[in-house]
């Protein structure tokens, strides 16, 4: 250290925090009235958008190394005549 120089410390708040006091305040939340025009619009648009499900889904193959990954995990292994995957498969 060169002479004359400082040294600065930080001091950090650590610890829990005080308890805040309670209050005797009750909030009310007043919601204004809502449109029904635009609720029906919006549960029509959230239907159309959440509610979408592809006719006929195409299966795809997933990348090679997902495949090799799940195979070391014997995921792949898979006995199709076993009785409890049976009802599965109805």
């Amino acid at each position: 250290m060169e002479k004359g120089s400082t040294i600065e410390l930080i001091y950090f708040d650590m610890g829990n925090k005080p308890a805040t006091p309670k209050r005797d305040e009750i909030l009310v939340k007043v919601m204004p009235p809502i449109d029904q025009t635009l609720v029906r619009w919006i549960a029509r648009d959230v239907d159309r958008i959440y509610g979408f499900a592809p006719k006929k889904p195409r299966a795809i193959k997933p990348p090679e190394h997902y495949i090799e990954y799940m195979r070391l995990q014997g995921w792949l292994d898979v006995d199709l005549d076993d009785a409890e995957l049976a009802r599965l498969f109805k």
